[in-house]
């Protein structure tokens, strides 16, 4: 915002300077004073439509990259979004593999068990 009035500011000292170049540069009026004073209304009415068109163009120019600037915030958020995305999918996947290694281990410890088990109890016994 301040960025904005300071280049309004210099487009009106920048006009004014137009219009006292414009001024001095003009010699004595060689017809009548009413001539002299329509000519200098032209010069400061150019003056103010010079200063009125750079205004515009900066106030595009700053729209136009403010615009840019939103649209490659919302660009970044929607990767950071996606990749903390990815993240949790990763974690989730982990949790499952390591869930069904538990599971997985649990069995075979409880198969090794049975299996050692049967075989004390089904040993021959001898006399």
């Amino acid at each position: 915002m301040k960025n904005a009035i300071a280049t309004k500011v210099a487009a009106t000292l920048i006009a004014g300077l137009f219009a006292g170049a414009a001024f001095a540069q003009s010699t004595a009026p060689a017809t009548s004073p009413a001539a002299a004073a329509h000519a200098e209304t032209a010069h400061a009415k150019e003056a103010a439509k010079e200063a009125a068109k750079e205004q515009t163009e900066v106030a595009k120019a700053d729209a136009k990259e403010a615009r840019e600037t939103a649209k490659a915030d919302a660009k970044l958020a929607k990767e950071k979004a996606e990749a903390k995305k990815d993240v949790a999918e990763a974690k989730a996947d982990a949790k499952e593999k390591k869930a069904k290694a538990t599971e997985k281990a649990a069995k075979a410890k409880a198969e090794a068990k049975e299996d050692s088990h049967a075989h004390l109890t089904h040993a021959p016994q001898t006399k």
